[in-house]
């Protein structure tokens, strides 16, 4: 990738990435890595996460973020750290018509819940250091007024309330706190379940760009985002969707 940028002020910079063992959370780890940042990332699958491990140099614990105990622990386990970036999601499809009241919350838990608690984890550090970058990942998926999962549409919108709450909260301390937004991102999940010739040509039609969109392209709006070089962004949403929206 030495066609990309570097950003001097990541080298040596303590990183942590939820959902760190595949498809953007794993491209966001190797970005970091790459850039000479600390990087360490938060997952459940331990196959995976050693995968990505070994080709990145970067540490791991493993835990289901879904249970709130567990998931601080487990940062606790791998120190402070100057940048959160809390990507890990899960974009299962529903009918609306058949989600119980347990499926809803489990949906906030793995879409949502964790954010607020891994922030409030590692903001007192950032605090002590006077400083830090925080990055939640949303989606286009509200925006374009999407169908077939609303549990999840209506948790990633939460998100950006999240950020900008946040943002203020936490702005004193010099610790900013930014939205990326991505498109239809082609992870091998998406692939893998939902990239059909006939849906990729419909979203081809919907974004102004004639590319799909690679998830190296979320991790380096994150990157932008966690340097100095973003010192003054806080409180926004960073689109990386194609113009799509």
């Amino acid at each position: 990738m030495s066609h990309f940028a570097l950003y001097p002020s990541l080298k040596g910079r303590k990183v942590l990435v939820t959902g760190g063992a595949s498809g953007i959370g794993a491209l966001t780890v190797g970005a970091f890595a790459e850039q000479g940042a600390d990087v360490a990332f938060l997952d459940r699958d331990e196959a995976a996460s050693t995968r990505v491990a070994e080709a990145t140099g970067a540490r791991f614990a493993l835990c289901d973020l879904r249970d709130v105990d567990a998931l601080q622990d487990a940062i606790a386990t791998l120190g402070t750290f100057d940048v959160l970036v809390n990507n890990a999601a899960r974009d299962d499809r529903h009918d609306w018509k058949e989600v119980t009241a347990e499926y809803w919350d489990e949906r906030m838990a793995t879409n949502l819940r964790h954010m607020f608690f891994a922030i409030q984890a590692v903001a007192p550090g950032m605090i002590a250091a006077d400083g830090g970058s925080i990055v939640n990942l949303g989606s286009n998926s509200w925006w374009e007024a999407g169908a077939g999962f609303p549990a999840y549409a209506t948790a990633k919108s939460a998100v950006h309330g999240l950020t900008r709450t946040m943002a203020r909260e936490l702005g004193g301390h010099r610790i900013r706190v930014n939205t990326v937004v991505p498109g239809w991102i082609m992870t091998d999940r998406q692939k893998e379940l939902w990239a059909t010739p006939e849906a990729l040509e419909a979203h081809r039609a919907r974004q102004c760009l004639p590319d799909l969109i690679e998830p190296i392209y979320v991790a380096r709006m994150v990157l932008f985002l966690a340097s100095d070089d973003a010192a003054m962004c806080t409180a926004s949403n960073y689109m990386v969707e194609a113009g799509s929206i």
